[in-house]
């Protein structure tokens, strides 16, 4: 970025938001060319943390009650909670929570700042996490029952020395995937059919060199069927009308964050399909969700059941299981749900 852009840029954002005050950061650097980043480093009381993660997410922990939020390009995941102490394995870490329920790839988080109350984007306080590029992986909002006086304490122990804001990367580009014709199909389907835990999905990926959406299409309708992309809204009103806990994923590159519980209050407003339940809110861009599939995955307590949804790039957007815990077989009443709606939903061919 120029030195010009630089010092250019709060006086920019400014008046953008003059124009249009109801403009969220994230459009607004998008509006202007640059990284949401960019414009969280320049907002008046910013501190660039230090990214010493276990620190950073230790301090959060001792802050009590937040909202934790992951999005994408097609959903948003907010979640209140405390943080449970993490576990750190090499770059990858969990918090495991009935609340806050987390798997963090921390090679994908490269820089985090403190924003003070009051700030656009930060309404109360909040720690922002970004990857390389300045692209969000993961935001901490302070809550009414968040101890603020922790919360504030983070930007003053945990801050960077260099306060100055660093350069990013250009974001990578999505790796080409294999030509379709040069899958081994009939391989992937036999090892898809030996899984004994979700948790090897990945693994079988990397194995084939393949895309989870390549996955889906190679691996036959009885453990992957695509079906209709209204298929994840209809399955969760089919979990509100009904009370039934459901398992919620959505994923940023460098986080997944988990609801495991009811949905209870359901509104569309436009393109946006909404969960607005005390404790947690799910925002769906109905027009962003390209592709869904019924996906069923052999593990040791038998099968399970999920519906994933894609977007135009076929990344990726969220996930839908029945609540379950390893080492218990699949809620029988969420099976039923899952298979119904991919009825409903199936495409005509």
């Amino acid at each position: 970025m120029h030195a010009e852009a630089q010092t250019s840029l709060p006086q920019r954002f400014a008046a953008l938001k003059a124009e249009r005050p109801q403009l969220r950061v994230r459009d607004a650097a998008a509006t202007l060319g640059v990284p949401e980043a960019a414009i969280v480093a320049a907002l008046p009381g910013a501190v660039r943390l230090a990214p010493g993660w276990p620190a950073v997410l230790s301090a959060i922990s001792a802050s009590g009650d937040v909202m934790a939020l992951t999005r994408n390009e097609a959903v948003v995941h907010e979640r209140h909670g405390t943080y449970g102490a993490a576990e750190i394995h090499g770059k990858v870490g969990l918090i495991l929570g009935e609340e806050i329920d987390l798997r963090l790839f921390l090679a994908h988080w490269a820089h985090a700042w403190f924003v003070p109350a009051g700030e656009p984007g930060s309404p109360r306080g909040s720690v922002q996490v970004f990857d390389a590029a300045g692209i969000a992986m993961h935001k901490v909002f302070v809550t009414e029952r968040t101890d603020a006086v922790a919360f504030g304490a983070i930007a003053t122990r945990l801050a960077h020395d260099d306060q100055e804001c660093p350069a990013f990367a250009a974001p990578a580009p999505a790796p080409a995937p294999a030509d379709d014709g040069a899958i081994d199909g009939a391989g992937l389907r036999a090892a898809w059919a030996a899984l004994t835990d979700t948790h090897d999905f990945v693994r079988l990926l990397r194995r084939f060199g393949v895309t989870r959406a390549q996955a889906m299409r190679h691996a036959g309708e009885d453990f992957a069927r695509r079906i209709g992309p209204a298929a994840p809204v209809r399955a969760l009103e089919a979990a509100a009308e009904s009370a039934l806990p459901v398992m919620v994923f959505v994923n940023s590159p460098g986080t997944i964050q988990i609801h495991t519980g009811p949905v209870r209050r359901i509104e569309t407003m436009g393109p946006w399909f909404n969960v607005l339940d005390p404790r947690f809110n799910l925002h769906l861009h109905t027009g962003k969700v390209a592709s869904a599939w019924l996906v069923r995955k052999p593990t040791s307590d038998g099968i399970v059941t999920a519906i994933e949804a894609f977007d135009a790039d076929d990344q990726l957007v969220l996930m839908l299981f029945g609540k379950r815990k390893p080492g218990e077989r699949e809620d029988e009443a969420w099976r039923t749900l899952a298979t119904t709606v991919a009825a409903a939903e199936a495409l005509q061919c």
